[in-house]
């Protein structure tokens, strides 16, 4: 089980000359949702299946309960011991996992394609099936806090981006860890995890996605015999969340710990994601990330790290996925004689040439290029296609916005991307977080 911080953003081609696969799109009479992605290149097949709930939906005073929910649907059901759907997924020679992130929750496998309807049957039961004792929840609770302790809690780096998120959004729920905050996971207990149970994993409130050597008319007949035997509970959940206030004042957050070596930087700002967003504005945002800071050829690594230079490391990640408002990072590692003020200073410099000097049409198209032909490429993997569109559809967007991504890339202008690069990057927007070995500090 993992708690990824980020889904890739969702970026198959668009149709025409990059086209992508054939997407189908139903419903089931219960609300359940229904995205085939054929793939005939093996014979295999990946079973998803979405909640629209994640960590930013845990009620208050309940941080983690979507994560730690997510561990205890592996624990078995009235049908099924626990242990035995893994054990089967084994014994057939697949994979399976799951992972929770701030926006869904998400159950995945990986098994030949004859398999698939027994991978529906086990699904569907412990989405109504689960059962939970206090034999079983208590030890998974410790379990939850010993990986908390492990990922967060002696890692420096992860400490600090936990301090830098909770400052930046001090309002929204995306302010508080995936995984919660350890007091509160400590008071978790098994009437939390099935009221939280109750209320999301129902078929209205899931996405079934699955990619492989399928045929839709096929995927579609099992899931009617599978999950459309589970009666609708009502209307889904509504995902009601408080929004961060504007930002008006710059904010630092610094960290300093004995097992640092290397001092390193991260400036995180709110932006729109591509839910949230203007039009063209998420997409800008997307052709500047990638002109300002992704790969040698970007402005951040060309002038800090090759013409200066001032670093060792440089770039910028804009993580477009998010139900609300989401976050832009520009992070780096300085060289040995520049501090950590320094850098951010070259920082400022470098944004405000990139506004000043906006790039070339070469620069610009080559940007776009790549941007389009990653997408292109990264269709070789049907996991990340089931990604792709479920963590779209958990957040509220369409097939189409997903398949019409790559169309959107080649509309950008330069002076779209000047114009978001002027109005986000903004330090009013962001907090900028150091992590500073011990004697340093």
């Amino acid at each position: 089980m993992t708690l990824p911080q980020a889904v890739a953003s969702p970026q198959p081609a668009a149709s025409g000359a990059h086209a992508g696969p054939h997407i189908a799109h139903s419903r089931l009479d219960n609300g359940m949702e229904v995205v085939v992605i054929p793939d005939h290149r093996a014979p295999v097949v990946t079973h998803m299946v979405w909640y629209r709930n994640g960590s930013a939906d845990d009620p208050p005073l309940k941080s983690g309960i979507a994560h730690f929910l997510e561990h205890l649907m592996f624990k078995g059901t009235k049908n099924h011991p626990q242990g035995e759907f893994s054990s089967l997924v084994s014994d057939l020679g697949g994979q399976e996992n799951a992972f929770t992130g701030h926006d869904y929750t998400s159950y995945f496998q990986r098994v030949p394609r004859e398999h698939l309807a027994t991978m529906m049957e086990y699904e569907a039961d412990r989405m109504t099936n689960l059962v939970l004792t206090d034999e079983v929840v208590a030890p998974e609770r410790d379990v939850v806090l010993e990986e908390r302790r492990m990922r967060t809690d002696s890692d420096p780096g992860a400490e600090l981006s936990e301090a830098v998120q909770a400052a930046l959004f001090a309002h929204h729920p995306y302010g508080t860890p995936i995984i919660g905050w350890g007091h509160e996971i400590e008071t978790l207990g098994r009437e939390d995890a099935l009221a939280y149970y109750e209320r999301f994993y129902t078929p209205e409130n899931a996405i079934l996605v699955v990619a492989g050597d399928v045929q839709p008319a096929d995927v579609e007949k099992l899931a009617r015999d599978t999950y459309g035997r589970i009666p609708a509970r009502g209307a889904p959940p509504v995902r009601r969340r408080p929004q961060e206030p504007p930002a008006r004042a710059r904010r630092h957050v610094s960290l300093a710990d004995e097992k640092v070596e290397q001092p390193t930087y991260e400036r995180v700002y709110v932006v729109p994601s591509a839910r949230t967003a203007e039009t063209g504005e998420a997409e800008a945002l997307e052709v500047m990330t990638h002109l300002l800071g992704v790969g040698q050829s970007s402005r951040l690594y060309k002038q800090l790290v090759i013409e200066k230079p001032v670093a060792v490391a440089a770039g910028a990640y804009y993580m477009s996925s998010s139900l609300d408002a989401t976050r832009l990072w520009v992070y780096g590692v300085p060289a040995d004689d520049v501090s950590l003020d320094e850098f951010d200073t070259a920082i400022d410099g470098v944004i405000a040439d990139f506004i000043a000097n906006p790039p070339g049409d070469k620069e610009f198209e080559r940007a776009k290029t790549r941007l389009v032909a990653d997408a292109v490429y990264a269709q070789d993997s049907q996991v990340a296609l089931a990604r792709w569109y479920g963590a779209a559809l958990a957040i509220g967007e369409t097939i189409e916005d997903v398949s019409g991504w790559s169309a959107r890339i080649e509309a950008v202008t330069p002076e779209a991307v000047v114009a978001v690069a002027r109005k986000w990057l903004d330090k009013r927007r962001a907090v900028t977080g150091y992590l500073l070995p011990e004697a340093a500090a």
